[in-house]
């Protein structure tokens, strides 16, 4: 099995989206990898039934490239996985982020996971493993479903976002982290006329102090990947080196056109190598948890 071709599949099954990557790799465990990315997918939600929309994403990626499950040597689900029935494996969110930030960017030592519930940092070491991390509470304002929320009372769509912030003159800050009241807050500024971008703004710096203090509290340093959905808002992107650069910390904050796929491509990842790793040993796969 060891320097064979293997093909793998991570299914990322998070709270407002569900993302599939499909890989080739050839090498050893443990050794240089040799990786393609071969499918990728991601679809939203959106009140649909969860099991069917994971069902079609993972469809899509294997049309993308023309392959079908008997071809896989593994399916690994991470996020909430359990849901995903035809999985091989599971491994938990931090250890696919980690490895997927470090796949996408090498030199990463860090990776910031931003999701729709919650926010984690995490320290990255030899081998991809997580040796720190650090999370928000479920009910910080400083969610990807907050800044959706708030986006959807303003009437901006979300991937105007991130543009329409980087336009504000004189951001209004959001001082609670409690959803609810900085949704208040929201409200008010809104009433007081406020300007959209300046609204975002400050909700951007607002998001990214909580971010920022999650990279400090695991002692970040260097190449920080932004992994997740709200990678993409270079609106949020921009507050958070913002922030970086007046703290004059050592932090080169970055993301990437896949960030949204780290976990699925972690999962991917982590799955061929399980794989090889179990076949050198001379042990029949099963199901298990990582």
């Amino acid at each position: 099995m060891n320097g064979t071709e293997l093909l793998s599949v991570g299914i990322d099954v998070g709270t407002s989206s569900v993302k599939t990557a499909i890989v080739r790799t050839v090498g050893e465990a443990g050794g240089t990898m040799d990786v393609e990315v071969l499918g990728k997918r991601a679809d939203r939600i959106r009140r649909r039934d969860l099991k069917a929309v994971i069902h079609e994403c993972y469809g899509a990626a294997m049309d993308e490239c023309g392959l079908k499950s008997s071809d896989m040597a593994y399916i690994a689900s991470t996020g909430e996985g359990e849901l995903v029935e035809f999985r091989r494996g599971h491994f938990y969110g931090m250890t696919t982020h980690s490895r997927g930030a470090r796949f996408l960017v090498p030199e990463c030592t860090a990776a910031l996971d931003v999701g729709a519930l919650h926010a984690r940092a995490m320290r990255i070491g030899d081998g991809s493993r997580v040796t720190n991390y650090r999370m928000t509470s479920q009910c910080a304002s400083g969610s990807g479903q907050f800044l959706e929320n708030v986006a959807r009372y303003l009437g901006v769509a979300l991937e105007e976002v991130g543009p329409l912030s980087t336009q504000a003159e004189s951001p209004e800050m959001v001082s609670s982290i409690c959803a609810v009241l900085a949704e208040t807050d929201v409200i008010n500024m809104v009433s007081r006329g406020v300007a959209i971008p300046n609204i975002l703004k400050g909700i951007h710096l607002s998001m990214a102090g909580r971010y920022f203090k999650l990279l400090t509290s695991v002692k970040a340093e260097g190449v920080v990947m932004v992994t997740g959905g709200l990678a993409e808002d270079v609106g949020l992107m921009a507050a958070l080196r913002e922030l970086s650069a007046e703290a004059k910390a050592d932090l080169d904050i970055r993301a990437h056109p896949k960030s949204v796929l780290a976990g699925a491509l972690g999962a991917a990842l982590w799955g061929a190598f399980r794989v090889r790793k179990l076949a050198r040993q001379g042990v029949r796969l099963s199901g298990e948890q990582g």
